[in-house]
């Protein structure tokens, strides 16, 4: 793990495909929707989650032990592909990688709002991102939303977070703090990356995944009603929007599907737009943006196959199947039927 030294695309692009042909597919997902969590607990067991769920069968069982499993073999992933990368790769990955920090955040903040029980939070964290052990214990222990803006004070959420406290006490919503957290990430993740081709091509990426973001942001707000201004959680650094045009366009739900269909990205995002305005499915809109920057991301690792973008391509589709073997067996636990279920996975 070394930020020194040159940049070894070539090895680790080779280590993660390797690692991306023993990911789930679409017949592994429908198989485990017509299981039970003890049978899905068996199926990852010969599968690459199987040290993670002898690690953790003796302490934990039922959904507890596959939500545990996916977590830890999520992060051990990817503390293995940091521990491959050298110099100014090493530093892509990481950046991007602290998404699971702004995640952590963002679910602890939840936890402390809805009064929930530690344990409770601590089995939806993701040790991947850089906070370590002691800063994620002295979050899990945090009894108010101020302690745990403290906890972070030295980090790069300390201050959005303190500046977005006010507007929470005021309106009692979490949405200033959750934006506060992604627009902190975002504005580091796209600083300073780089000039050269294959990393103008992974700054599109990213460029995309914000874009993506404050559509659904946009969708959010115009289907909610609220008297929200939707420039105040604009995420700088697409190329979709501008500040004043989602505040626009948050507006009018009509007028916000056709600019986003009329975009570079009605392609890929046709289909869910089409059902967003016939069903009303926001849901499954949001599905299909997941899967839309999936697919982008492996059609830009197409085009510059030695470079950091399949990397956080094969990052991207370990995140989801991680999230889509969650939604099984939550499903399972809450007796849904294998059909609602898969309603709920993305599946490329």
């Amino acid at each position: 793990m070394s930020a020194a030294g040159s940049p070894n695309p070539e090895y680790v692009v080779a280590r993660v495909r390797a690692r991306r042909g023993s990911l789930f597919g679409d017949d592994e997902y429908r198989k485990l929707t017509r299981m039970g969590p003890a049978e899905i607990a068996r199926f990852m067991e010969e599968s690459s989650y199987g040290a993670e769920i002898n690690a953790l069968g003796s302490r934990h069982g039922g959904v507890d032990l596959i939500e545990y499993a996916l977590n830890r073999n999520l992060a051990e992933q990817f503390d293995a592909i940091l521990d491959w990368s050298e110099g100014s790769l090493y530093d892509l990955i990481a950046r991007y990688l602290r998404k699971f920090d702004a995640w952590n955040v963002k679910t602890v903040i939840r936890g402390v709002y809805t009064d929930a029980e530690q344990s409770a939070v601590e089995v939806d964290l993701i040790r991947a991102g850089e906070f370590d052990d002691r800063r994620i214990r002295r979050l899990l222990e945090a009894d108010s939303i101020d302690g745990v803006i403290e906890v972070l004070e030295d980090t790069i959420y300390g201050e959005p977070l303190r500046e977005a406290y006010a507007e929470f006490e005021e309106t009692g919503v979490l949405v200033p703090l959750e934006n506060a957290v992604d627009r902190a990430f975002y504005e580091r993740l796209l600083s300073g990356l780089g000039g050269d081709e294959p990393t103008r091509q992974y700054e599109a990426f990213l460029k995309a995944e914000v874009d993506f973001r404050n559509a659904t942001n946009a969708l959010r707000l115009a289907r909610s009603g609220a008297d929200i201004d939707p420039a105040a959680y604009f995420i700088e650094g697409g190329d979709l929007f501008t500040r004043s045009s989602l505040a626009r366009l948050a507006q009018n739900i009509d007028e916000l599907v056709e600019y986003i269909g009329d975009s570079q990205y009605g392609d890929e995002l046709g289909p869910a737009l089409r059902e967003l305005e016939e069903a009303d499915s926001l849901i499954a809109f949001e599905h299909a943006i997941d899967a839309a920057l999936l697919a982008y991301g492996d059609r830009l690792g197409t085009i510059h196959p030695v470079s950091v973008t399949p990397i956080i391509s094969y990052i991207l589709a370990k995140e989801r199947e991680t999230e889509n073997i969650r939604a099984i067996a939550r499903g399972k636990e809450a007796g849904l039927s294998p059909d609602e279920i898969e309603s709920e996975l993305v599946i490329t």
